[in-house]
């Protein structure tokens, strides 16, 4: 019986730790090539593995040539916690993500499969419209600015869920734009997951993090995202475009029942 991704090749970013690890184990159980892309050192689970810094856009630009042709796949997992500095989380969980994939593109085959790693956090995007339409405009160059100007700084995470909320936005957006290639874009949401990051979460939001781990029967694992991610990388999912997956144990439909009166 044929695996779900034999004969695919797929890049995943992040792919050294957390939810980018497995989603690397189980492409690679599913049958796919991998080539992980992180700025730490590991070949485990990958066939060929990059050493970038994402918020480098020089860094960026030499892994696009570097990447092979008639790619099959994208996963955008890698991404800073909102204990990082508020510029360095946008750069590489919004500039530099959205630099690589728009930089991919030309090395992309028929019907390739874009998946982004949003968020719980990024549930309020549509009260910051405003906000993530300003963020269009954003670059490597600008972002210290957009910082001082925009809702998007330190003070309670905000940068780290102002990044998710305009990468749903723009998953959104892009549900057509490459159709006539056959590529299609996609996120998943996770909620709370025990990474080696869940502790600047709770150390970051406090109060709002530990009553939201209250209200769920548990934290989420990796292995409960990364068979999410590697199935909108398969043929299986073709006609799931523009979609934002959440995978939370619930929570995005607690927030809205409390939110519509159910």
């Amino acid at each position: 019986m044929k695996k779900m991704l034999e004969g695919k090749t797929l890049v995943v970013t992040g792919g050294a730790s957390g939810i980018g690890l497995e989603t690397a184990r189980v492409c690679k159980q599913w049958g796919a090539t991998v080539l992980g892309v992180d700025r730490s050192m590991t070949h485990e689970h990958v066939d060929a593995l990059y050493k970038v810094d994402l918020s480098d856009p020089a860094q960026i630009r030499e892994l696009v040539r570097a990447l092979p042709a008639n790619l099959h796949g994208l996963a955008n997992v890698a991404g800073l916690p909102p204990t990082a500095p508020a510029e360095l989380v946008l750069k590489v969980n919004l500039v530099g993500l959205k630099a690589l994939t728009l930089g991919l593109l030309p090395k992309l085959a028929e019907g390739a499969s874009i998946v982004n790693l949003a968020s719980l956090a990024g549930f309020d995007w549509a009260n910051h419209v405003s906000s993530i339409h300003a963020a269009e405009a954003l670059d490597f160059d600008n972002v210290a600015e957009f910082v001082r100007t925009h809702d998007a700084g330190d003070q309670g995470g905000r940068s780290y869920f102002f990044s998710k909320e305009a990468l749903v936005a723009w998953t959104l957006q892009n549900r057509w734009t490459w159709r006539d290639r056959g590529i299609r874009m996609n996120a998943v949401s996770p909620g709370p997951v025990d990474t080696p990051i869940l502790g600047d979460f709770v150390k970051t939001l406090g109060a709002r993090a530990e009553e939201d781990m209250r209200v769920m029967d548990r934290a989420g694992t990796p292995a409960d995202i990364a068979p999410v991610v590697a199935f909108l990388l398969s043929d299986a999912s073709g006609w799931i475009r523009g979609a934002n997956l959440p995978v939370d144990g619930g929570m995005s439909s607690h927030l809205l029942c409390n939110i519509h009166g159910l």
